[in-house]
């Protein structure tokens, strides 16, 4: 889980940024809050981030996205790290970029921090915290590095960290040399943190192709009652020639997908999702359809381009929506821009229902990003889980938490506030009157 995340000098955000799941003093919603009795910490759930086009929230998306890269795939020799710091900053100012995590994992927390900039990783810092001491694990500036008193003695450390590249984070070549020390903080941004862009297609679509497999009933249940038009999923064989990728690609296929091996494909533009896998020793290529009901009872095969972004947006979500409310989840799911294609009946919807799986012993945390005005309600959240992304008059973004105004009752429609600017988060807009004298004021009027 994440406790609490900041950037600096990252994009929009030039000044140290701070976010925390953390739960305050308020007390609605305390069921299904999360309860760390080691740590005597609370933790939240769910966090919603408002603000205005360009405020900064699909930056601070991408500065997870950029952190996760960094861990799990590291740089190349010799290759720049793609930093993308505050552009708008004094002339001649260079700045490098900070990025902090405190992590709970496995009910131990952690602190993982980093420094860099384009072309190399000034600053790394790990840190087991227990709970009423830290324990140093390493504390590495420029080509020095310092191991807690525990780890002083590891050789096999001293020789990874010596083959540790500067533009590389040691986290990162640790691992890659099989040193375990540190393979949980590792593990977290590989296997724990999912993010979810606006146009990106939920990967694990070959499970709906497996009617074996527990989501695929699951799945099929839910469509129906989700108002999609949808019946069922399914998945049609189809010939290897038709697979939307480069003949030569086709040919090594065999070879490429071992037995027992699967192969994910996404077909280009129409979103069309393609599995390939080698089962006694042949290839078998399936590919993912919709069945609708028709008049007289039967169903209709649709392909998948045939769908409206909405249904292909819900058929993307739902199985994030559904591994996140498993009870023994760990994941955090982070997901910009939540409420694209989808109606804000159903966005709340799969909201509540992952809501109404949280409690004292859960695990699992969602972070969305969303213009949803009518998600922003004290009877859905709390207001520590609602947050608003800021742009002030130098370009530079600021994150600020509801719980931070004093004057927002437990009981108040917070909505007409936000909507009156009072809370900050809301488009600036200048334009005044019509588009029509606009129009005219720019010579674009329609001339007679």
């Amino acid at each position: 889980m994440i406790i609490s995340f900041s950037i600096e000098n990252w994009k929009s955000f030039r000044d140290p940024a701070s976010f925390t799941m953390v739960a305050g003093k308020e007390r609605q919603h305390g069921e299904r809050v999360a309860k760390v009795k080691k740590y005597s910490t609370r933790l939240l759930p769910v966090s919603l981030i408002y603000g205005g086009n360009a405020s900064g929230k699909t930056n601070l998306f991408s500065a997870l996205s950029f952190s996760k890269m960094l861990v799990v795939k590291g740089t190349h020799p010799d290759g720049l790290i793609p930093l993308e710091p505050f552009r708008l900053a004094t002339k001649g100012e260079e700045k490098p970029s900070h990025f902090a995590f405190e992590l709970l994992i496995d009910e131990v927390v952690y602190e993982y921090s980093f420094v860099v900039d384009r072309r190399q990783v000034l600053e790394e810092r790990l840190v087991q915290v227990n709970s009423s001491s830290e324990k140093l694990l390493f504390d590495r500036k420029g080509e020095e590095i310092e191991f807690g008193a525990a780890l002083k003695k590891d050789q096999l450390l001293q020789f990874a960290f010596r083959g540790t590249r500067e533009n590389q984070l040691f986290l990162t070549n640790s691992v890659s040399q099989k040193v375990d020390n540190f393979r949980p903080v590792y593990d977290w941004f590989r296997d724990t943190l999912e993010l979810v862009a606006p146009d990106a297609r939920f990967e694990s679509f070959e499970q709906f192709l497996d009617e074996g497999n527990p989501l695929f009933d699951t799945m099929n249940d839910l469509l129906p009652q989700l108002d999609t038009g949808i019946n069922r999923l399914g998945g049609e064989v189809v010939p290897l020639e038709s697979l939307p990728i480069p003949d030569l690609m086709k040919s090594s296929l065999l070879e490429d997908v071992k037995e027992g091996m699967s192969l994910r494909l996404l077909g280009g533009p129409v979103n069309e999702r393609f599995i390939v896998t080698h089962q006694d020793g042949k290839l078998v290529a399936k590919k993912l359809v919709t069945y609708h009901p028709t008049e007289d009872g039967g169903e209709a095969k649709f392909e998948m381009r045939m769908e409206s972004d909405g249904s292909q947006r819900v058929i993307d979500l739902l199985p994030a929506f559904l591994d996140l409310s498993s009870s023994n989840s760990k994941k955090v799911y982070v997901i910009d821009e939540v409420d694209r294609s989808l109606h804000t009946l159903l966005t709340r919807q799969l909201l509540t229902a992952y809501l109404s799986s949280c409690s004292p012993e859960s695990r699992s945390q969602l972070l969305l990003t969303t213009h949803d005005v009518l998600l922003m309600d004290q009877q859905l959240l709390r207001r520590d889980e609602m947050w608003v992304t800021e742009r002030n008059s130098a370009g530079a973004s600021e994150l600020i938490s509801f719980s931070e105004f004093k004057d927002v009752r437990y009981d108040k429609d917070i909505r007409k506030s936000y909507l009156q600017g009072r809370m900050g988060g809301v488009p600036r807009i200048l334009l005044e009157g019509t588009l029509g004298t606009a129009a005219a004021h720019t010579g674009c009027a329609e001339v007679h």
